[in-house]
């Protein structure tokens, strides 16, 4: 049934955002995001284009926006394109993620929060000491186009979008089924040697889950379901955000969770970041850039980490500002303090 109901709109979405690259809706977003980030945060053009883009087009297409300058990009600057991937969902799964009844605001908000907030976890993680070629300037439309495939009319634009698509569905489709396979065969080695150390349930999921436990609560969750927050977001980084939101929509006791935890469980999940992605970050930005190979597998799982805090803090900050959902009463948070 998953490929039947929420692949087809993943392939309808990518089709459709072929038709904007055609009509030039996306370049000119990206344009306008990125004089507000190179002015904001003082990145430079080939950082500001891909976080932007990646919540539109992709964790790896958002790369191929700059193909020809990666080959010169700093290592701070790689380091931003991967986290930038990680911190966020792309719009080709946005659609079926809603068809699962999740908020589409807080889908929406919690992908645009998270571009300026990956810029600002990376540069953190990864500080710029080097002199980037695009520091300080937004890359034109002409720049753009040049990094983009040409169509001679919207029809064809459309038909490679939807071929693109089925290409898309399918790798989730494998990632997903691949995955899950590998996460459920480590939980049943850890189930059954856990029975001689007599731990029920002993698993990979609940093992980050306790690691997750503090982090849940300082995002803002309730108590009471602090250890079942953490245990989503050890799902979305072990297998990837679509089982997270699955379980959360379907399974107890999740769907019984409060509509405040609920909401902010949907910004814990919102991203990339887990392992699964690795993979595809790392065979799209070395297919881009072979000779930064090195740079790439050394730094990839310092961006996996890194946006999957960045995620974390949009939903810390989504949480001082949710109200009251369930007539209990919340604490006023100072915010500027």
């Amino acid at each position: 049934m998953f490929f039947f109901t929420v692949l087809p709109a993943v392939i309808f979405f990518v089709a459709i955002v072929h038709i904007w690259l055609y009509w030039g809706v996306i370049q000119w977003g990206v344009i306008k995001g990125s004089y507000f980030f190179v002015w904001a945060v003082e990145c430079s053009a080939s950082e500001s284009v891909v976080a932007v883009c990646s919540p539109f087009i992709g964790q790896g297409e958002s790369a191929i926006m700059i193909n020809t300058l990666l080959p010169y990009v700093t290592r701070s600057e790689l380091h931003v394109i991967m986290t930038a991937g990680f911190a966020t969902i792309s719009g080709s799964v946005l659609a079926s993620y809603i068809s699962l009844g999740l908020n589409p605001q807080a889908l929406v908000s919690s992908c645009i929060m998270s571009i300026p907030c990956s810029l600002a976890m990376s540069k953190i993680r990864v500080p710029e000491t080097e002199r980037s070629l695009t520091h300080g300037k937004v890359m034109s439309k002409d720049e753009l186009d040049r990094n983009t495939k040409h169509y001679s009319n919207v029809i064809e634009a459309f038909a490679d979008g939807a071929s693109l698509g089925i290409q898309i569905a399918l790798t989730i489709l494998t990632n997903c089924l691949s995955i899950i396979a590998l996460v459920a065969l480590i939980n049943s080695l850890l189930t059954y040697f856990g029975k001689f150390w007599q731990i029920d349930q002993l698993s990979l999921t609940m093992i980050i889950g306790y690691i997750m436990y503090p982090v849940a609560w300082l995002v803002g969750t309730p108590k009471d379901d602090l250890l079942h927050v953490a245990r989503l977001i050890a799902i979305k980084i072990t297998q990837n955000e679509y089982v997270g939101y699955t379980t959360l929509t379907t399974m107890e006791p999740y769907m019984s969770m409060s509509r405040r935890t609920k909401l902010i469980a949907t910004y814990c999940l919102c991203g990339f970041a887990n392992f699964g992605s690795v993979g595809t970050t790392v065979g799209v930005l070395k297919t881009l850039a072979p000779e930064k190979s090195k740079y790439i597998s050394s730094m990839v799982m310092s961006a996996l980490v890194t946006g999957c805090t960045a995620t974390l803090v949009s939903a810390a900050i989504a949480a001082m500002v949710i109200n009251d959902l369930d007539g209990f009463e919340t604490t006023s948070l100072n915010v500027s303090t």
